[in-house]
This record gives C-alpha cells, sequence and structure tokens, in this order.
C-alpha cells in the first residue's frame, strides 16, 4: 500500500499563491490578488480568516494595532500568509510576520511576493 503523502498546509498555500498568480499574470493591484486567494483558498476548503486584528499595549496600555491579511487553518495545522507586491522580500516584510506570529501565539507564515518575475516565496517561523 503506498505511503500517505505528508499532510502541509503551506504546501497548499503555496500551491494557490501561484495558481492566481498564473491566472492573473502580474500588473494588478494587491486587493485583486488577494480576493482571488481568498477564492481558491475556499476551493480547497480550508478555514480561512482575514485582517485579523492584533493590539499592542505596554503596561496594559494600548500603543497600536495591526491587520494580518490571512490566517488560514486545516484540521491540522495554522498559518499566517501575507501578501505583497514587490520585486522582493524585504527585512521589514519579515519583522512584519514575526510580530503578527508573536501577537497571535502562532508559529509559522507565509509572505507570498507577486513580482514582475514571478512568485517568491519566503516560509518564516516563530
Amino acid at each position: 500500500m503506498p505511503a500517505e503523502p505528508k499532510y502541509d498546509l503551506s504546501g497548499e498555500v503555496i500551491g494557490v499563491l501561484y495558481a492566481v498568480y498564473n491566472e492573473l499574470g502580474f500588473g494588478y493591484q494587491e486587493k485583486h490578488y488577494y480576493r482571488g486567494i481568498k477564492i481558491k483558498l475556499q476551493e480547497k476548503k480550508l478555514k480561512v480568516a482575514e485582517q485579523l486584528p492584533a493590539t499592542l499595549t505596554v503596561s496594559g496600555k494600548f500603543v497600536g494595532r495591526y491587520f494580518l491579511d490571512f490566517l488560514v487553518e486545516n484540521e491540522k495545522e495554522k498559518l499566517v500568509l501575507e501578501l505583497k507586491i514587490a520585486e522582493k522580500v524585504y527585512p521589514q516584510h519579515i519583522r512584519q510576520v514575526l510580530g503578527y506570529l508573536k501577537a497571535h501565539n502562532l508559529k509559522y507564515g507565509l509572505i507570498g511576493v507577486y513580482s514582475t518575475h514571478g512568485v517568491i516565496i519566503k516560509r518564516v517561523a516563530n
């Protein structure tokens, strides 16, 4: 009997990033890719939460708030997906996702960058 394939949420999400880019190509606003990614994630029956807020506090007092693009879940895993339109992954993108992971007490995130040269993927771990 063949072995079961490895259960990997990040692989599914990366496949979605490529599928949307291949279908639309480059040159659109982030919001259009965002909507396409949401559709494809839902087609895969993945649980998708979007624009989740994270509040930052010091000594219990509010200092700021930010919103992650997607929190994607299957039965075994969850990860943050942050979408960017850029030519590469910049250090501030990584810091941003690390902040999301810490704020939501999560281990893994993906940065998906749509560029003129194609899709760039960066995995981030907390």
